[in-house]
């Protein structure tokens, strides 16, 4: 996909999917490029596995091209996108009535504007540290796919994409108070099943007492954007 031009660069959100609607061929291809990666990085943590992830988007993306005369301008054009892309793969998730195991890849990325937690590339870092966090954030990705749709989602959203509640409220069509609920269950679940997760530790037998909480859900390392048509 090319890059923007100078006229396109110049034009707000909002004014790319007016165009849209009101016939420029280009113009939603336009803002889907200026969007992409963090659209691709949400529907990846939602769906769990590129695969899926590729489908979700797709749909959301369909929806959004075909609804875009809907768009009322009461939130931002970008929360707008993820709220689409973002309930069409819990869409698919409740479709598939199929609980997801496989971990994230190992290559999501931190994007700039959010602040990365890596200081030094990982060709510097002591391999001993490396197999270690990737042991702890592989334990953490694989309890994230267990947790019921409705907490992965806003704990992507708020802890992994780094939004704030208020604009994840309305990405999921929610009450901040249901955002906040949802993460609140969805990391009290993950120190669970961190528990049993947790090398060393008995499925049958996870031990009594508090487990120990989790790192973070936010991801170290860095994502990959969808891959481009031919």
């Amino acid at each position: 996909m090319s890059g923007e031009s100078d006229s396109d660069a110049d034009r707000s959100d909002a004014e790319l999917l007016q165009a849209h609607v009101d016939g420029d061929a280009e113009a939603f291809g336009v803002l889907f490029g200026r969007h992409r990666d963090r659209l691709w990085a949400v529907a990846l943590r939602t769906m769990g596995n590129p695969e899926d992830a590729a489908d979700g988007l797709q749909d959301g993306l369909i929806a959004a091209y075909r609804r875009a005369a809907s768009f009322r301008g009461e939130a931002a054009v970008t929360t707008w996108l993820h709220r689409v892309v973002v309930n069409a793969c819990l869409d698919r998730i409740r479709a598939s009535r199929v609980r997801r195991t496989e971990t994230l890849p190992d290559d999501l990325e931190e994007y700039g504007d959010r602040g990365s937690r890596v200081s030094a590339t990982r060709e510097t870092e002591d391999p001993a540290v490396l197999a270690v966090r990737d042991e702890r954030r592989q334990l953490v990705l694989d309890a994230l796919a267990q947790l019921p749709a409705e907490q992965r989602a806003a704990l992507v959203l708020v802890d992994m994409e780094g939004y704030p509640v208020a604009d994840v409220a309305q990405m999921l069509d929610c009450a901040v108070g249901t955002v906040k609920s949802r993460c609140s269950r969805g990391r009290r679940r993950l120190a669970e099943l961190l528990g049993v997760l947790r090398p060393g530790s008995d499925p049958e037998h996870p031990g009594h007492g508090n487990p120990d909480p989790p790192e973070s859900v936010r991801s170290p390392s860095a994502s990959r954007a969808p891959p481009l048509d031919g």
